[in-house]
């Protein structure tokens, strides 16, 4: 069945196809133009040949895997024996390569598929670019940190990078690690006040850990091409940022600037607070939104509280907090993995990995058909029928119809009666009093009642 409604509406209540995703992407490029970036950024390609000499070794690590169909968690030894690396380095490198997006993530026993970035990596810039953003996003997972490290300064110190990092971009060349050191006791010092006003003084008592794990920072940074670091025995003399680093938090920062300057500003808010605010934007303000609130939280964190707004009682802010999670990209595909096996998140875990694995929809034009099954494709309809019922109106309720897998009315009603949706009664009721034929109403009203008392 196809749309009675030619615009965009605010109201996106089904999660696109990659196909569809395709064609909505290829229109708003068209009619939107990139910021310019500032004076002394280095032009996309000369900024897709660095990150591509950083992730070199990654990518002849997956190319390797892909072609054996071998993870090297199962195989170093030979994968170090065959691309001339130790077994040590296959373990950093593979680990790169699946941050970065280049393989799909799977168990070590597993065959090993390659990702979008790795098919286009030498002929699209772009796909080079986002698999090194990726690996920055997700920086604290690319080199471990110390195993007897105090777990919550830990959390602390993750979470005051960016605003390092933001710094060291605007002041436009090296920061000292005196100066570092403070900007990092600081900002620690006001998160932890917005927990519990008494924790404020909690960084002055433990400096030297802080200290520690911002070296520990600083090194995992440098590693992934983002910063240069000088350092004088064990700590940070002064740091840096690279072109990459430099042009990723330019990029961030142009982000948080766009969504400060629009009326839902929703920055410092919650993840239910925050899609909330995105709920009546067009797609592309929202997805504004999704990465200014993204690109002042570390990754890990960012997802957690996304999943958990999605696992609540509003289908809609669950079908919006994915569609914020696809702006995170490849750092939450472990857990959306893991979330698929949740049945309240299971069909749309399934289509933002169907979509992930698409990747880059300029290189696909095939559907998703399949990707559900028609059980859970009616579950999914039903979820986004009741987010049209509590956020819409009737109007929306019945252009909802057109896009459920069923062909008929008849046919849709008749399986929902089993599809075991919690809101399953208030759907059908909601949609018996908005249809406008009398015969079709009263057998949704009869499936509503037969629902409602267990009937057949």
């Amino acid at each position: 069945m196809t749309s009675r409604t030619p615009r965009e509406p605010r109201l996106r209540l089904v999660p696109q196809t990659p196909t569809q995703r395709a064609a909505a992407g290829r229109r708003a490029s068209a009619g939107r133009r990139a910021p310019t970036p500032p004076k002394g950024v280095a032009p996309q390609d000369e900024l897709a040949r660095r990150a591509r000499a950083i992730l070199a070794d990654a990518v002849r690590l997956a190319h390797w895997a892909e072609r054996t169909g071998t993870s090297p968690d199962a195989a170093a030894e030979r994968a170090a024996d065959e691309l001339g690396l130790t077994p040590t380095q296959v373990r950093e490198h593979w680990g790169r390569a699946r941050l970065a997006g280049l393989v799909e993530h799977s168990a070590a026993s597993a065959p090993v598929r390659a990702g979008w970035r790795l098919r286009a990596w030498d002929r699209d810039d772009t796909a080079a670019l986002r698999g090194w953003v990726a690996l920055f996003d997700a920086w604290s997972l690319a080199r471990p940190a110390p195993p007897d490290a105090d777990p919550g300064t830990l959390a602390d110190v993750v979470a005051a990078v960016p605003q390092l990092l933001s710094v060291m971009q605007l002041s436009d060349g090296p920061v000292t690690g005196a100066g570092l050191i403070d900007l990092l006791r600081r900002r620690i010092s006001e998160l932890r006040a917005d927990r519990d006003p008494a924790e404020r003084d909690a960084a002055e008592r433990d400096t030297a850990e802080v200290v520690r794990l911002l070296g520990w920072a600083l090194d995992t940074l440098s590693s992934v091409g983002a910063l240069t670091l000088h350092a004088r025995s064990h700590h940070p003399e002064r740091a840096r940022l690279t072109e990459l680093g430099s042009w990723a938090m330019w990029t961030k920062l142009e982000h948080i600037c766009i969504a400060a300057q629009s009326p839902a500003g929703n920055i410092e808010q919650s993840a239910v607070a925050m899609l909330r605010g995105c709920a009546n934007l067009t797609p592309g303000p929202a997805r504004a939104e999704y990465r200014a609130w993204l690109a002042v939280r570390p990754s890990g964190p960012a997802v957690t509280e996304l999943l958990n707004a999605a696992r609540g009682e509003d289908a809609l802010i669950r079908g919006l907090a994915f569609e914020a999670l696809r702006v995170v990209g490849a750092p939450a595909l472990p857990a959306i993995r893991a979330a698929a096996d949740e049945p309240v998140l299971r069909p749309y875990a399934l289509l933002w990995l169907a979509d992930h694995e698409e990747g880059d929809p300029r290189d696909h034009t095939d559907s998703a058909h399949g990707v559900l099954t028609r059980a859970e494709e009616t579950w999914l309809w039903v979820d986004t029928a009741s987010a049209a019922h509590e956020h819409g109106a009737d109007r929306v309720l019945l252009d909802h119809v057109d896009a459920a897998p069923q062909p008929s009315v008849v046919e849709l009603v008749n399986e929902i009666r089993t599809c075991g949706h919690p809101r399953t009664v208030q759907v059908l009721l909601a949609l018996a009093a908005a249809h406008p034929d009398p015969a079709v109403a009263k057998r949704v009203r009869r499936a509503a009642f037969q629902v409602h008392t267990g009937g057949a």
